[in-house]
């Protein structure tokens, strides 16, 4: 076991990163004076990752799709006690979910986190599947999908993402379809578990007032020694372009809602950080609240409360730029984004509002220090795509107005966008 400290100068902070005997990395954020713990254990294994190969299976194989969301649902069952009447009996409250690219198990707790920490390696590290309880979960996410299949919002959004992507598996919902998760199987539950809960795949992240040697001493306890597997994910040729610039739906809703996407190319490391660190910069001056575009499409009643947009990525596979909201007129909300995008390619930001937003952005940064579940997520996100907690400050530093101009070329690209509608069924 090794250790290293990531330390920012700018800031004044710093974390360990824990090179652990048994494979895992430990990433541990103390907060002296804090009364919650919040740790989260993760894998690099989500949604899009159905095919992959490790130095046991030799060539690629394809599994089902959703079958990383159904991991998550049966880790949190177990032979004996449910895990979640363990937590409750701590007075922890814990979660779950599944991304595109990660599945994540949390704690949070203002008491006894070290029992708290010991529930949380032993339950993800106990796989409990028998013909019976896998064909018992089909039927429960078999009606989750189905309640999804019912949300206009949901449908908004993976239409965009069909419509935006060719290949990538990122358009094919988290939880699967009923016919994919009809396939899945114990075993192959088992082999995906053996494959993607590797601990050499995985991370521990804490953030509170923790004892580092007691975190050290419970994993030495708990976790078992993994050996490298070598794994491998493979996705298909995506290209440029997308499926289809526009696509509807119709739902029984009473004003249309939208989302317009930009497919991007995907990064990784530092230029990851900085590039999606520009596009929300970007998104802010374009569209933000306070921004002369949005405020038109408000006082035009084209906009409403209703609306957001994200730089929503998968490090090295995918990378989308989002607006999402309601609107009588999608299509002119549409056009009058890429109107403005193109007037700011010719003019330029203007500096005022740039210094203004990297501010907010600077001050969001510093604010997160002193937020026990934001520093235990960004130390987990920042692990899985290669960087540190403190790169995005660092990024942010450095960048220019100019710099988010020149990017609106490649993350706003008329060509590589498409709008997804939802309308009202008409009676």
């Amino acid at each position: 076991m090794n250790k290293e400290i990531i330390r920012s100068e700018r800031f004044g902070e710093q974390y360990s990163l824990i090179h652990h005997k048994s494979g895992l990395d430990i990433l541990i954020w103390k907060m002296e004076n804090y009364s919650t713990t919040e740790a989260a254990f993760a894998t690099r294994y989500g949604s899009i990752n159905t095919r992959f190969k490790t130095s046991e299976t030799g060539d690629f194989i394809t599994v089902p799709e959703g079958i990383a969301h159904y991991l998550e649902h049966k880790l949190f069952e177990s032979e004996d006690i449910p895990v979640w009447e363990l937590y409750a009996a701590t007075g922890a409250s814990a979660n779950a979910f599944t991304s595109f690219d990660a599945t994540e198990y949390t704690f949070s707790t203002s008491q006894n986190w070290e029992r708290s920490l010991e529930i949380l390696l032993d339950c993800v590290q106990k796989p409990y599947f028998t013909k019976e309880n896998v064909e018992k979960e089909q039927g429960i996410i078999a009606q989750e999908i189905k309640m999804y299949e019912d949300s206009p919002f949901n449908a908004c959004f993976y239409n965009l993402l069909r419509a935006i992507y060719k290949e990538h598996p990122v358009k094919i919902d988290i939880a699967g379809t009923v016919e994919s998760i009809a396939k899945i199987t114990p075993e192959l539950l088992y082999d995906c578990y053996n494959t993607f809960y590797n601990l050499h795949n995985m991370v521990l992240s804490i953030a509170g007032n923790v004892d580092e040697d007691k975190v050290i001493e419970i994993c030495d306890r708990i976790l078992k020694p993994a050996g490298e597997l070598h794994l491998e994910c493979s996705f298909p040729e995506e290209g440029q372009g997308v499926t289809q610039k526009r696509i509807t739906e119709k739902f029984p809703i009473g004003l249309p809602i939208f989302d317009i996407g930009y497919k991007c190319e995907p990064c990784d490391g530092k230029d990851f950080e900085r590039t999606v660190c520009i596009a929300r910069m970007a998104m802010q001056m374009l569209i933000g609240s306070s921004s002369p575009l949005y405020q038109q499409l408000f006082d035009d009643g084209l906009l409403n409360s209703q609306f957001g947009y994200s730089a929503f990525c998968g490090s090295g596979s995918f990378f989308v730029n989002t607006i999402s909201g309601e609107s009588r007129d999608p299509d002119e909300v549409y056009r009058r984004f890429n109107a403005e995008v193109e007037r700011v390619k010719r003019e330029g930001f203007d500096k005022d509002n740039f210094d203004i937003v990297k501010k907010s952005r600077y001050g969001s940064i510093v604010r997160m220090f002193g937020n026990v579940e934001g520093l235990a997520d960004s130390m987990t996100a920042s692990y899985f795509n290669g960087t540190t907690v403190f790169d995005e400050a660092e990024a942010l530093a450095e960048i220019t107005a100019e710099d988010c101009r020149a990017a609106l070329d490649t993350l706003f690209d008329e060509e590589n966008s498409a709008i997804s509608i939802v309308e009202p069924i008409k009676e």
